[in-house]
């Protein structure tokens, strides 16, 4: 049976759409077509209802689909195991949270290169609502993104969690004393975008004040959100990784505050269907990478620490 007709016939019961199929497989839409009418005409079954560019399956096509998604992934396994360098090579599409930008992100493209030499990326860095969407309709193989994503055919591995300081402009001159909710909306609130989860909880928060509502200057970009901060247009909460070397040098201050919003948890989700080797490996990486960044972050705290304490 032809492994490249089963992997078609997955992907047009996957994306709903000879034309979407012909693009994800770098061919064109009559080839497309011409692979499933001949495995049509193998099998003996029609596996498609073709109505106006949308492609449905058939019954028979709903009951075979399960069989060749086992065929085509332990295809895929034996040819792995077999030449683990030829599976290693090709695309990753990868969208990436920014807060990963600043942080662990280097290290794994380090150990990416290493792993797989021959493989490409194409690296798309946006907030985790687009991403997510990217991952549901093809347009990336694998994100690392505030998840995890709840979808049944996606796949979610925890990677490390970071918390959120307030940090502001020492031109600001704020008090160095625990700092009321209240007393912060004195400022503009400069944060994440308005449609992530931390904006979502920043803003309920603020929110919940008697007083007059805040202002807030929100981005996708955390560089602006920190440039606006040192530039004292207001005060921010952002990730250490974000600001760690201002707040070294003095250019921003940590505010000591009565509320501080949740850790941003991540995850790394793809998709588990079709099987994709090359992003189960970059997951894999990145899992691993996350992990050794969290415990070297988690020893300079205790260390500094100790040197706060003598």
């Amino acid at each position: 049976m032809n492994f490249k007709r089963l992997e078609t016939f997955i992907w047009v019961a996957t994306l709903g759409s000879f034309r979407k199929a012909a693009e994800h497989q770098h061919t064109t839409q009559p080839a497309i077509s011409n692979r499933i009418a001949a495995l049509e005409e193998e099998l003996g079954v029609r596996l498609f209802e073709r109505e106006s560019g949308h492609s449905k399956l058939t019954s028979k096509g709903q009951e075979l689909l399960p069989y060749a998604e086992k065929i085509v992934f332990m295809a895929q396994q034996l040819r792995k195991r077999a030449d683990r360098g030829a599976s290693l090579s090709g695309i990753l599409r990868l969208g990436v949270s920014e807060t990963i930008v600043h942080s662990w992100l280097p290290r794994f493209f380090r150990e990416l290169h290493e792993t797989a030499p021959n493989l490409d990326v194409e690296i798309t860095v946006d907030v985790s609502g687009n991403l997510r969407s990217g991952l549901l309709d093809r347009s990336l193989d694998l994100a690392f993104l505030m998840g995890p994503v709840s979808e049944p055919k996606i796949e979610n591995r925890a990677l490390c969690s970071f918390p959120l300081i307030w940090v502001a402009s020492p031109e600001l001159n704020l008090p160095d004393r625990l700092l009321k909710l209240k007393e912060l909306a004195e400022w503009p609130v400069i944060t994440y975008a308005r449609n992530t989860k931390p904006f979502a909880e920043i803003s309920q928060k603020f929110s919940e004040l008697d007083d007059l509502p805040a202002r807030f200057y929100s981005s996708s970009s955390l560089a602006a959100c920190r440039q606006l901060t040192l530039d004292g247009i207001g005060i921010s909460t952002l990730p250490l990784s974000v600001i760690k070397h201002e707040l070294e040098s003095g250019r921003l201050v940590q505010l000591n505050t009565s509320w501080t919003p949740s850790e941003l948890a991540f995850t790394a989700s793809y998709s588990g269907a079709p099987f994709n080797p090359i992003a189960e490996l970059a997951a894999n990486l990145g899992v691993m990478v996350s992990d050794e960044y969290d415990r070297a972050t988690h020893h300079e705290k205790l260390s500094q620490g100790l040197k706060n304490d003598n």
